[in-house]
């Protein structure tokens, strides 16, 4: 694989990493890197930060797990060193120099010519460092080191499993850089970080923008949508940031399956950033998602985003897109993002095709009865909020999965007062499926893979009623989201794990999706649903797809029993 991509003069994963906020001026650092493996984790003792060269090599953004990487070492490896060699011109050092990192779990550390530039606590989001002050014209020398204790109980590891094997729904583990490494040349003043805000109701566009050395500067703002100039503005910097409001000319509206985005280009001096947006508003009414005034019943389906060659990294950006084509030929019209914090390319693409997701966290492997998970979530939590504030496709924010019985509540109340703190437009579940803290979650959910169709309704039928159910371990609650459900198993191995007994034909499994699906569209209570799963993932069988996204059935029989017109949709 090393020698391929080198031979070729490939750049893996070679788009811009970050769609919503793009420059001109940057060089994508995907490629063969330097490395080493650090076991005994004796690197800094023996100053491999100081390294001219390292002894391995590895193909970035795929973690050493996977194939992709050119390692393919599957073994704990709780550190681990990355080094690359860059040029940087006289014209680049007279702005600013950014690195950026898509995502690299869990612990980075860098070092820039032997000099310690900083460091980033968090496996799942993106993050980036100004290393001007550190280079010289000419060649320079990047090294980060990387440590990930996942079984220490005190980081967020979602489904990457705490064995030297992979079982039941945990599956091979990534380690180290996982999302694209890329430079920006930024010049001296420039656009930080902006926020948007759709408001329908006024048809204007609301930017609020962070700005580095530029107070006193002019803000401009412009909007188009399809090539027409829809509405801009100019506004001066003050204290570090530029407030702007735009009036729009013609409102279009986001919805499902039609993804209306507008253009956005913000100019400050010679600073420029390519972006978009989408006009639409999101509340929620009786525990239902209410999108631009219409109840919208919300037909999901679990993506935990694994692949047979790159493990969390797609091998490319059509991969990304093909998964939601997938999903879609199903007849499903979003995802809960599973346990993974989900790469903002496939959030762009997400926008673009009106494909509804809620945004989760990967909070399995993280102890939170401990004081100490406060300082293992809340920081990159806080970071993926601000990070996919902008995305029309995420309606609803969801941090915790299947809490634990001795969960600290306070832990989760905090969190949920963060979450509305920091984003108070999109809906919010505290913790999906099992353990729901009274008075902080918008809509009620549960996880239920019971198989036999008849006690599946019939158990959610008091809800009908206005009741409570048993929801789990003796929790009394009213969902109005069926958050995980089915879980079918098929596979041609009797050894794949699953829910259940495994249907003996294509006609009882089809049969039984049809019966439990049907019990939810149906029911008068229920206003979303969320089936297990869109692929296999490796052991896991229980996908509509195989591990390698190939159909096991025509998903035109799910997509004609997902699109009959549920009771709670307009």
């Amino acid at each position: 694989m090393t020698d391929m991509l080198q031979n070729n003069k490939q750049i893996p994963r070679p788009e811009y990493p970050r769609p919503q906020m793009q420059r001109e001026k940057w060089e994508n650092l995907n490629g063969e890197w330097e490395y080493a493996t650090d076991r005994a984790i004796s690197g800094k003792e023996r100053e491999l930060y100081k390294a001219d060269s390292l002894s391995e090599r590895i193909i970035v953004p795929f973690c050493r797990e996977s194939v992709l990487s050119g390692i393919g070492d599957v073994d704990f490896c709780e550190c681990c060193w990355y080094l690359k060699k860059i040029d940087i011109s006289r014209n680049q050092l007279a702005g600013r120099v950014i690195l950026n990192v898509g995502a690299c779990d869990y612990k980075t550390e860098l070092w820039v010519n032997g000099s310690y530039v900083g460091n980033h606590i968090g496996g799942y989001v993106s993050f980036a460092f100004d290393i001007t002050d550190k280079l010289n014209e000419g060649g320079n020398t990047v090294v980060f080191r990387v440590t990930d204790r996942l079984r220490s109980g005190n980081q967020p590891g979602g489904k990457q499993s705490n064995r030297y094997e992979s079982y039941g729904c945990s599956y091979t583990r990534t380690t180290g850089m996982w999302q694209t490494v890329w430079l920006e040349f930024v010049p001296n003043a420039y656009i930080k970080n902006f926020r948007l805000y759709p408001d329908v109701d006024n048809k204007r566009i609301i930017v609020d923008a962070e700005c580095i050395n530029a107070d006193g500067m002019t803000l401009e703002v412009q909007t188009a949508f399809d090539g027409k100039v829809e509405g801009k503005t100019e506004v001066k910097v003050g204290v570090g940031r530029a407030y702007a409001v735009v009036d729009l000319e013609d409102l279009h509206l986001w919805e499902i399956g039609n993804g209306r985005l507008y253009d956005l280009l913000l100019t400050l001096g010679d600073d420029k950033i390519s972006s978009y947006f989408g006009m639409r508003k999101i509340e929620c009414k009786d525990g239902a998602l209410i999108l631009n005034g219409k109840k919208v019943f919300q037909r999901l389906v679990l993506d935990q985003g694994f692949y047979p060659d790159g493990i969390y990294t797609a091998p490319s950006d059509k991969e990304l897109v093909a998964d939601i084509e997938r999903s879609l030929a199903m007849g499903f019209n979003g995802a809960r993002l599973h346990q993974k914090v989900f790469e903002p390319r496939f959030l762009y693409h997400c926008d673009r095709l009106g494909y509804i997701v809620w945004g989760e966290h990967a909070n399995w492997g993280l102890d939170i009865s401990r004081h100490e998970a406060w300082q293992g979530f809340i920081p990159e939590w806080t970071e993926v909020v601000e990070r996919d504030f902008n995305h029309p496709a995420i309606i609803g924010w969801c941090p915790l999965n299947e809490t634990q019985s001795n969960q600290n509540p306070e832990f989760v109340r905090y969190l949920a007062k963060l979450t509305k703190t920091l984003d108070n437009t999109r809906l919010y579940i505290d913790a999906s499926g099992w353990t729901h803290i009274d008075g902080v979650t918008d809509i009620m959910d549960m996880h239920w893979y019971e198989q036999n169709p008849e006690k599946f309704a019939e158990r959610l039928k008091p809800l009908e009623k206005g009741e409570s159910i048993d929801i789990h371990r003796g929790c009394k609650a009213s969902p109005t989201f069926i958050s995980e459900y089915g879980g079918i198993r098929w596979s041609d191995s009797e050894k794949g794990w699953g829910y259940g007994e495994a249907p003996k034909t294509e006609e009882e499994f089809c049969a039984r999706f049809k019966a439990l699906t049907e019990a939810l569209l149906f029911n008068k209570a229920i206003s979303a649903l969320c089936y297990t799963q869109l692929t296999d993932v490796e052991q896991e069988v229980n996908g509509l797809y195989t591990y390698d996204r190939k159909a096991k059935f025509d998903p035109k029989f799910f997509h004609d029993v997902l699109s009959q017109k549920a009771y709670n949709e307009d």
